[in-house]
């Protein structure tokens, strides 16, 4: 089973590496990093480079497909080799998938239309225009697509993948391999239903990740 996380410059880390670290575990299944051209790609805090070593063209039938966000997503929405090639995968992939922004980029694809979706709460308004309606849950699944919320929300769908392809037993023991049971120290907030209800401190967090390693 092929495995295909796209990456692209400015994407966000945790939404990929989260994802592939579960995945990897799959029985059978091999992960592949791909870009639309292969070679060092960097997140969107400018901290991690990737080496890349196999471009989308040498996947063209995965069986499992992850885009991943960050703020780099808005430049591969205007892709035409990556959004081609993410529908043409689609009609052959078991699962297409998204983290958080990057389910704005399946819906630059034409993949959303008429779906139900989720996404980062910050960029829930930017699914009407792709024809999707945006649902405030962990992850979605509308037929063979599944989109996910924000960064850490990856995971959850990744694990569900798991189940879904390899049942229960496996699921729980890549859950217990990895230690993933959240307990943060305090719990979160519920996403505002406006900008205006934004916090000063969550704007600066997003917009300082929006803006690191753009130059």
């Amino acid at each position: 089973m092929d495995i295909a996380i796209v990456l692209y410059p400015r994407f966000t880390a945790l939404d990929a590496i989260g994802p592939l670290e579960v995945l990897s575990s799959l029985p059978g299944a091999q992960v592949r990093l791909v870009a639309a051209e292969p070679g060092p790609i960097t997140n969107d805090t400018g901290l991690l480079t990737v080496q890349v070593e196999t471009p989308l063209t040498a996947l063209p039938k995965p069986d499992i497909v992850l885009v991943p966000g960050g703020p780099g997503c808005f430049a591969v929405m205007q892709h035409t080799l990556t959004l081609a090639w993410l529908h043409t995968a689609h009609k052959t992939s078991r699962f297409t998938t998204s983290v958080c922004t990057g389910s704005l980029i399946l819906g630059a694809a034409g993949l959303l239309q008429g779906a139900p979706a989720t996404t980062h709460w910050g960029s829930a308004t930017d699914l009407a225009p792709f024809g999707a309606s945006y649902c405030h849950e962990r992850f979605v699944r509308h037929e063979r697509i599944i989109t996910s919320a924000g960064v850490s929300a990856g995971i959850d769908m990744a694990l569900w993948l798991i189940h879904e392809l390899s049942g229960a037993p496996t699921m729980a023991a890549i859950q217990l391999a990895i230690e993933y049971d959240p307990q943060p120290p305090a719990p979160m907030v519920a996403p505002p239903t406006r900008h205006e209800d934004v916090s000063a401190e969550h704007w600066q967090v997003m917009a300082h990740r929006r803006a690191v390693g753009s130059a």
